[in-house]
């Protein structure tokens, strides 16, 4: 029978034989007792579940069906695996609104080459018993998501909802793409920062929305070679470049480009925030352009004085060099008569600064549009409201 079939027939069934063996394992967490009742504690489940999928050979899936899941305790998927593996979250996980037994994450992946987490579900972190002023010190709390020590990943379409803490952490990863992903937390939520990426590098973040209680993506030391692009952001403290400094030996953050941003409302907009004083640093070859902003605070800000503790001495500069940052193609409106506030260190003045069509409104009615410059350098050209003030 199959000798009479013809080429094109006889490569289909051999292309739809290989394709068969080699589709994907499929462990359902169900299987290994999870029970989506909002009850019973599923992490037990979860664990096994990816042991037997980290150690099968070829591809292979972690499901979690539609259903909503207790989580109760600290979750961590740890590699190396023997195959690409995939985690496939189609149902509701719910933390526990107690901290007890919890360090600084919630969910985590580590050690993992190769890595898809995608779907549609969500990931709730219950975090309005946890959300309470810290100023100056703030307790360890759990992010609802983390990345450690992973590479060629990419995660897309999932929620994250009120994380006690930082909602997704990328520390120490390499060739990750986040796409598509809804991040929601009260405007009045603490420290809940939507995407944080740490010592990583080749990180691509797109299409998502983002609106927190803090900045929707920071970056801290490290951070290198990284591309933001189609992201809303509101609530929230804007996009943000530090702190940095506050430690000896820090790495320094080069080649961030991000792009095709609109902030809603945000306290501020592209910031850079450096301590006073600080240990040496360098932010380099940095650029915001195609941005929207709508009714934001603080648009365009470099706060080399930043100290938000009483206790801080600013008297001394700080020790961070920032240069080679590019402005450009950025509009609508401040809800601040300030809408370029470069406060730079009177030690290491910021260098190769470039405002490049600039059109920012102050939605007020007590005066126009300015800007402000201390221990800055740099060029502008083109339209520019409000006017530079690079020397």
């Amino acid at each position: 029978m199959v000798s009479s079939l013809t080429f094109p027939q006889k490569f289909w069934m051999v292309f739809l034989f290989a394709w068969v063996v080699k589709a994907d394992k499929v462990f359902d967490v169900k299987v290994f007792g999870a029970v989506a009742d909002n009850k019973v504690d599923c992490s037990k489940a979860f664990l096994d579940a990816w042991k037997e999928v980290c150690a099968w050979e070829g591809g292979s899936t972690v499901l979690v069906p539609k259903g909503t899941y207790f989580v109760g305790k600290p979750t961590e998927f740890i590699g190396p695996c023997k195959g690409f593996m995939k985690f496939l979250l189609e149902g509701v996980l719910k933390a526990p609104t107690s901290l007890s037994g919890f360090a600084d994450t919630w969910i985590k992946f580590r050690y993992v080459d190769g890595l898809l987490v995608s779907g549609s579900g969500t990931l709730d972190g219950q975090g309005h018993s946890a959300w309470q002023p810290c100023d100056p010190k703030c307790k360890t709390l759990p992010a609802n998501l983390r990345f450690d020590f992973v590479k060629n990943a990419n995660v897309r379409q999932i929620h994250s909802v009120d994380s006690k803490n930082l909602h997704i952490n990328i520390y120490a990863c390499q060739n990750m793409n986040v796409s598509s992903i809804t991040i929601v937390a009260p405007e009045d939520s603490v420290n809940t920062d939507g995407i944080h990426i740490g010592d990583s590098t080749f990180i691509n973040i797109k299409h998502s929305k983002i609106g927190t209680g803090d900045d929707c993506i920071s970056f801290s030391p490290g951070s290198k070679n990284i591309d933001v692009a189609d992201v809303t952001c509101g609530p929230g403290h804007g996009i943000s470049i530090g702190s940095l400094g506050g430690n000896p030996d820090e790495d320094s953050v080069m080649g961030l480009m991000i792009r095709n941003i609109t902030f809603i409302g945000t306290t501020n907009g592209v910031r850079i925030k450096t301590w006073a004083p600080s240990e040496s640093n360098i932010v380099q070859n940095i650029t915001f352009q195609h941005i929207s902003m709508n009714n934001v605070r603080n648009p365009i800000i470099i706060d080399q004085e930043y100290c938000p503790s009483r206790t801080c001495d600013n008297k001394s500069p700080s020790k961070v060099q920032i240069k080679d940052v590019h402005y450009r193609n950025i509009l609508g409106t401040s809800a601040s008569k300030v809408a370029v506030n470069f406060v730079c260190s009177r030690s290491h003045p910021c260098q190769n600064l470039e405002l490049r069509n600039i059109n920012l409104l102050y939605t007020g009615k007590d005066g126009p549009v300015s800007a402000k410059c201390s221990n800055a350098k740099g060029i502008s050209m083109g339209k520019l409201i409000p006017s530079s003030c690079l020397n």
